[in-house]
């Protein structure tokens, strides 16, 4: 009787141990997805102002900084349900401004123009990456939290289920050639 009340006994601490790593292991994703955002906001935010910057440094045509501008205000001021979209339409009007090498020339060649180049171009390739490592964090908790013993016992505790952060991130072509 005794021997049985032990293993019983051994056998809950252990189910308890393996269900505690769990638990810490999802809490260390949700950490994971907290910094990946945050490093992700911040990726967003550089393009949106150095975007921004570009728009009102008049080395643009008009019609250019207009819709460059608009684009980076707008993905800056847009609220989480609509950040999105909003991202997503800056990096059409990154794509549609800098759609050929010629402008990106005409950039380069005002005094500044060199760094504000390269500051874009950091810009728009880090975006991307940011956003994998956010969707990546984001995959290996949503499979964990799928199974049933984390549904069950509830290891997930009040964390909201993560979403991906899903938005048009490709590059403008002129800028993609010059950084190759």
């Amino acid at each position: 009787m005794t021997a049985t009340l032990i293993w019983i006994l051994v056998a809950l601490v252990a189910i308890g141990l393996y269900l505690s790593w769990t638990a810490g292991r999802l809490d260390r994703l949700h950490a994971r997805i907290d910094a990946a955002r945050a490093a992700l906001d911040a990726q967003l935010l550089r393009r949106a102002s150095v975007a921004q910057e570009l728009a009102t440094s008049g080395v643009l045509d008009p019609a250019a900084s207009i819709v460059l501008y608009e684009a980076a205000h707008a993905a800056r001021q847009a609220e989480e349900e609509q950040r999105e979209f909003a991202e997503s339409e800056l990096s059409q009007a990154l794509r549609a401004v800098f759609a050929e090498s010629a402008q990106v020339e005409t950039v380069k060649e005002v005094p500044g123009g060199e760094a504000a180049i390269h500051e874009l171009t950091e810009a728009v390739r880090r975006v991307p990456m940011a956003r994998r490592f956010h969707n990546d964090a984001v995959g290996g908790a949503r499979r964990l939290r799928q199974h049933r013993k984390v549904r069950w016992f509830r290891l997930a505790g009040h964390a909201p289920f993560p979403m991906a952060f899903e938005m048009d991130d490709e590059p403008p072509a002129a800028l993609v050639d010059r950084a190759g």
